[in-house]
């Protein structure tokens, strides 16, 4: 197997592992999310801490995937193959927050007794609000620039997957950041249909990436050829630096 088969099946599993773990993780979450007495019930804080840790298997995924990518697609274009990884590690810390938000819901639920309800009400919702915010500014557009557009577009120009799907994603990454941007400015509701609508595109790129590189690989591509090159001087370099304190200590 090629050092560029091995890219490929790596990130084609990091990006499936991408959908499972915060597709899991923001049904995990459950009524954190959409009960605004949260801190002053019952509760189901297991279910959030499961949250958080498949969120934080998202961040690893995520970064994995960019970091992983690097090596073969510095060779289409290296500055916008580290704005990739840049976009990514912006993600990332959005999520991060996300996180650290809804555990702190946990905390404050925890510490609720003899605190007045409408006040811990008022934070919980709050650090609820800013857990959405982070959702929308990170997987809900930032996204959009490094997977959708600048992914798509590497894709697109070196040929390593299919051309018309590599179309897919930078169409579906741009409508995927204008969403953000719709919502941030108040012209569409967050969570409504025609955002729903508008990402679409760009979970149809994630899911052919993850599956067209897991099953297929790389299409051949003159970068690929450049890649396997590199590493297979730097495998015999490698090999040589090895043999050399064999040969002195003969001598």
């Amino acid at each position: 197997m090629t050092f560029s088969r091995k890219t490929a099946l790596v990130v084609g599993v990091l990006f499936i592992l991408t959908f499972i773990t915060s597709i899991a993780g923001a049904l995990a979450y459950g009524s954190v999310l959409s009960d605004p007495n949260y801190v002053t019930g019952a509760g189901a804080d297991s279910r959030v801490f499961l949250g958080a840790f498949l969120e934080i298997l998202l961040i690893i995924t995520n970064i994995g995937c960019a970091v992983v990518l690097f090596p073969i697609l510095k060779w289409q274009n290296e500055g916008l193959s580290l704005g990739y990884v840049a976009a990514r590690l912006v993600e990332c810390t959005f999520i991060l927050i996300g996180l650290l938000s809804l555990l702190a819901v946990v905390t404050l639920r925890q510490g609720a007794a003899g605190g007045d309800a409408g006040s811990l009400v008022t934070v919980g919702k709050s650090l609820v609000a800013l857990h959405n915010w982070t959702f929308l500014l990170g997987p809900g557009f930032v996204d959009g620039i490094g997977t959708g557009l600048i992914l798509g577009w590497l894709m697109y120009r070196s040929g390593l997957v299919s051309r018309r799907m590599a179309l897919v994603g930078v169409v579906g990454g741009a409508l995927l950041a204008t969403s953000g941007i719709a919502v941030l400015l108040g012209v569409i509701p967050q969570g409504s249909p025609v955002q729903g609508l508008m990402t679409v595109p760009e979970i149809i790129w994630e899911a052919f990436l993850g599956l067209w590189l897991t099953f297929k690989g790389f299409s051949s591509a003159p970068v690929l050829a450049l890649v396997d090159r590199e590493q297979g001087i730097r495998e015999q370099a490698l090999q040589e630096h090895a043999i050399a304190p064999a040969y002195a200590a003969a001598a």
